[in-house]
């Protein structure tokens, strides 16, 4: 959040010398004349100058989620580098729209201050939060203030009857990762009273799911198949949901899993695993696990079972 006049400065970490509101300033001007002189029409670089908005998603959406891996390793160098490739994204969007009169950076940084200032009436105002959960009280009240005045101010061309909560909810998610909004719409259906009694609903909703997914894909439909497919994703969700885990989170570690499995399968067929029958993958598959289970120290007190014939092909990311 923005400082107000009266805070101090947060201290800086060891090692690195305070930055200077001067210096800061100084380096995000240099960005903005970089970005300027990348899009001049007649000095600049072809790339840059051929992108647009829609053009520019697919590379916002990358280094948003490099920006979330480099958190995840826990590595300041690489997260400074990914934060400031974002940032580019920020910038260039703004020089492209200010090319086009619509806005710019200015009106991009005052606005994210004004909202700040405004859902913080604890911090710049006379509020009380004495924790989180009375912050995320203010901040729920403030936004619905402010979507309302939108909707007074620009009346949302929506047929009678419409539900205000599927509205928000649609605006909200649509920028979202899938499993992301997925969580997103469970979580505020849920707190509206969309909800199971208990978890063994979700589990049977789950086997409903499934069943209808086996049913769809035998039947050589891909339509029904997908929207199937999404059905149980969307019900897996709500498990995780229930039970205080992130999907998102959880899928990111089982690929983080698979793949250093897989590097070790490879490294032990020497790169080269075309006519290997599933048998001998299997076993290559369940060494790998050993071998990261026992430098991890979590090997288990029993003995994995052996696969049993016809077994799925270890190339499917197994349970983690």
């Amino acid at each position: 959040m923005p400082p107000s006049s009266n805070d101090a400065a947060s201290p800086p970490a060891p090692g690195n010398p305070a930055p200077t509101p001067e210096a800061t300033a100084a380096a995000l001007a240099e960005l903005v004349a970089v970005v300027d002189r990348l899009r001049d029409p007649i000095r600049g670089c072809p790339w840059d100058l051929e992108q647009t908005h829609s053009s520019l998603i697919p590379y916002v959406l990358e280094e948003a989620h490099e920006v979330a891996d480099a958190i995840r390793h826990g590595d300041d160098d690489h997260l400074a580098e990914e934060l400031g490739d974002l940032l580019l994204q920020v910038v260039l969007h703004a020089r492209i729209a200010s090319e086009e009169g619509r806005f710019d950076l200015e009106r991009i940084a005052r606005g994210i201050s004004a909202k700040l200032v405004r859902r913080h009436p604890h911090v710049f105002g006379d509020a009380e939060a004495s924790d989180s959960a009375a912050v995320r009280v203010h901040w729920e009240a403030i936004k619905l203030q402010e979507q309302a005045e939108r909707e007074q101010s620009h009346p949302p061309a929506a047929p009678a009857g419409a539900s205000p909560l599927s509205d928000r909810l649609a605006a909200k998610v649509r920028g979202l990762p899938a499993l992301a909004g997925a969580m997103t719409i469970s979580t505020k259906a849920a707190a509206a009273g969309f909800e199971w009694d208990a978890i063994d609903g979700v589990w049977a909703k789950v086997e409903e799911e499934l069943d209808e997914l086996r049913e769809a894909v035998a039947g050589g439909d891909r339509g029904h198949a997908q929207e199937e497919l999404g059905d149980l994703l969307f019900t897996l969700v709500n498990v995780g949901r229930w039970g205080g885990l992130d999907p998102e989170e959880g899928l990111v570690g089982t690929n983080r899993r698979f793949l250093d499995r897989f590097r070790r399968v490879e490294m032990a067929l020497g790169g080269d695993l075309s006519g290997r029958s599933i048998g001998e993958l299997e076993t290559h598959w369940r060494a790998a696990k050993a071998a990261i289970r026992a430098e991890s120290g979590t090997t288990p007190a029993t003995a994995e079972p052996a696969a049993p014939a016809g077994s799925p092909s270890p190339l499917s990311p197994p349970p983690a």
